[in-house]
């Protein structure tokens, strides 16, 4: 459950990527050569190494505006989409020489003073583009539709679903206290020709119909539910954890959309934000960092302090590259990994799977 008294605190605890006091410093993504970490300890265990060699890991973008969030998709003809919840725009990115282009402009934009909110995801269905928007309602000082977006045009756009009415109406069904009537939706991720939808601060993934139709899928407590990854008929999520974030408490679950029953896949890395398949169905997760040692609800993790890990066939991860700061999104494209961060970076890791899914 989040106890928190303040928007600002909450939302920055909910979801764990989005604080305006956070430092935008360079990132250094230097490879991890592979480490590991105890899964029943939740602590970190250096001692592994990466029989192929370490990714490598390159500044591919910078300068974009994601202070307030920053999600990613691959769209149409193979580019990166990400979005600059801050400006209210999604920009298309070419994942080969970073040239980027605005590729949608005039969305309902993030508020700095809350510190997350505005285009949150960015996802596409037939070669639509569909965005999330959160935090942007009545409830929260703003004046806009709390939901899905469809991209009709560069600057025209189409509400297809009010989630945020959805949300005030229905409550979460697992009862706990929260302080945002509309919640803080976090990823979109499409399923059986609608979408998936996390709410980080319900505690809750709901399922969305082109049509604007809303039903929860699956409620939880405390775990604070951050990305999402589908293979076949199974939904896997990350889980960010509640405060005080214990690697222990960063995991990857998965279930069915029918009579859901969350299932653990791995665990043991802190502020999980996204998850996502490379080749051979091998799966990856997206690492804030740690969070200080008694820290209040609503402080940052430790700069530079975010991984890309790889989940193992015994419920552990380990870790593909180390020290990136404040990552928000991950998409994998082949045998390379795109990380965006909350410094408006997108850092492009290359050979993060060894044979025979990589190399």
């Amino acid at each position: 459950m989040l106890h928190h008294r303040s928007i600002k605190a909450l939302t920055s605890a909910a979801l764990l990527i989005v604080l305006v006091t956070m430092s935008f410093a360079a990132v250094s993504a230097m490879p991890a050569g592979g480490q590991s970490m105890d899964n029943a300890a939740g602590v970190w265990d250096a001692t592994a190494n990466n029989a192929c060699g370490a990714p490598a890991a390159s500044l591919l973008v910078d300068g974009l505006a994601g202070s307030t969030g920053s999600g990613s998709t691959v769209g149409p003809g193979g580019a990166l989409f990400v979005t600059e919840a801050v400006a209210g725009r999604i920009v298309r990115i070419d994942p080969r020489t970073g040239s980027v282009t605005t590729f949608a402009s005039g969305l309902p934009a993030g508020n700095p003073g809350i510190g997350i909110g505005g285009v949150m995801d960015v996802a596409f269905i037939g070669g639509r583009a569909y965005a999330l928007v959160t935090l942007v309602g009545p409830d929260v000082g703003g004046s806009d539709v709390v939901g899905i977006y469809r991209v009709d045009s560069p600057n025209s756009f189409t509400v297809v679903a009010d989630i945020g009415q959805y949300a005030i109406d229905n409550p979460p069904s697992i009862p706990f206290p929260y302080e945002v009537p509309s919640g803080v939706q976090y990823a979109l991720e499409p399923f059986r020709g609608g979408f998936l939808v996390t709410d980080g601060h319900h505690n809750r993934v709901l399922w969305v119909t082109l049509d604007g139709e809303i039903s929860e899928v699956i409620g939880f407590g405390d775990v604070v539910p951050t990305g999402l990854a589908v293979s076949g008929n199974t939904i896997y999520m990350a889980e960010a954890g509640p405060v005080p974030h214990d690697p222990a408490d960063g995991k990857i679950v998965a279930f069915a959309p029918v009579a859901p029953n969350a299932t653990e896949v791995a665990s043991g890395a802190p502020l999980l934000v996204d998850v996502a398949f490379g080749r051979g169905r091998t799966l990856f997760a997206l690492s804030q960092g740690d969070f200080p040692a008694g820290g209040p609800p609503g402080a940052p993790a430790l700069p530079d302090t975010g991984s890309l890990v790889r989940a193992n066939s015994d419920g552990t991860f380990s870790v593909v590259t180390d020290s990136l700061n404040l990552p928000t999104s991950l998409e994998i494209i082949q045998n390379t990994a795109y990380v965006a961060t909350l410094s408006g970076e997108v850092w492009k890791i290359e050979d993060i799977a060894c044979p025979p899914y990589g190399k």
